[in-house]
């Protein structure tokens, strides 16, 4: 598992396609699940300060003893800390409850487009990547309007969008304006939760084709687009599962059956009216 895909953000670094998320996962239990995934062979970190779990994370990373260079670690900057100096302010307190010296990924958590900051926020980003505290920096739920106001005002383009993708809601504009200008596709509920997408009938005969899960059928999905994934699991069966995706192939056919499943449908906030 240590060979996993990875793919080239516009500034030269490389970010593993597939990754580990710790959404909704209570700090007390995180620790656990990511040191079941360390252990599984994911290199890859998704937290978010919102989360409340990156002292989890960091206990866990911190706890595995690897090379801090075979880490791959993302955290988000939350809504009401956006502004220039609040920024830098937040970033330091991530990075004391992540226990590191710098972050691989920062991210703008959602546009607020109300509150009107990410401008600003977006500055206090550049500064961070200046100073080397952080690899690269990105968004997450920004709409193409708000990217190209974004790039209209800035000198670096967002290395990473993070967004809600699944099988039910493509995002297929937003994914060729990020081809268009260089920029990775990071898939937020890549699963859509479970639920009625691991039950349709058209997953679950591929799955049965392939001879894998439903699961591990989506998966593949999203890396055969060029999407990186982090799904989430506290079960570690199904974290050695959710990395278990380099055995089969889907085909045209198979590509075809799950692009039919687009109903443009949002487990999550609109990100033009959250704020």
């Amino acid at each position: 598992m240590t060979d996993l895909p990875s793919l080239t953000l516009n500034n030269g670094v490389r970010i593993p396609q597939i990754g580990f998320g710790v959404f909704q996962v209570p700090d007390d239990q995180t620790a656990v699940a990511v040191s079941a995934a360390l252990d599984a062979g994911y290199r890859s970190i998704d937290t978010a300060s919102v989360y409340g779990n990156e002292k989890g994370v960091g206990d866990a990373l911190a706890a595995a003893g690897l090379p801090r260079a075979e880490l791959f670690v993302t955290t988000k900057l939350w809504n009401d800390a956006q502004g220039y100096d609040s920024t830098l302010a937040a970033f330091d307190a991530s990075l004391d409850r992540l226990r590191l010296d710098h972050v691989d990924l920062y991210l703008i958590h959602w546009p607020t487009p109300a509150r009107d900051r990410y401008l600003d926020t977006w500055r206090a980003l550049e500064k961070l990547l200046a100073d080397g505290r952080v690899r690269a920096i990105g968004v997450s739920n920004f709409q193409p309007a708000h990217l190209t106001r974004l790039m209209e005002h800035s000198g670096v383009v967002p290395a990473v969008n993070q967004i809600e993708l699944h099988p039910q809601l493509q995002q297929a504009e937003l994914r060729a304006f990020h081809a268009r200008h260089g920029i990775v596709t990071e898939a937020w509920s890549p699963l859509a939760q479970g639920g009625a997408l691991l039950q349709d009938p058209a997953v679950g005969a591929i799955a049965e084709r392939h001879g894998v899960t439903p699961a591990q059928v989506v998966l593949r999905w999203h890396l055969q687009l060029g999407n990186v994934v982090i799904p989430k699991s506290v079960t570690p069966e199904r974290i050695r599962a959710n990395l278990d995706l380099f055995g089969f192939e889907l085909g045209d056919d198979d590509l075809a059956a799950v692009a039919a499943l687009d109903t443009g449908t949002r487990i999550g906030p609109d990100p033009d009216a959250f704020n």
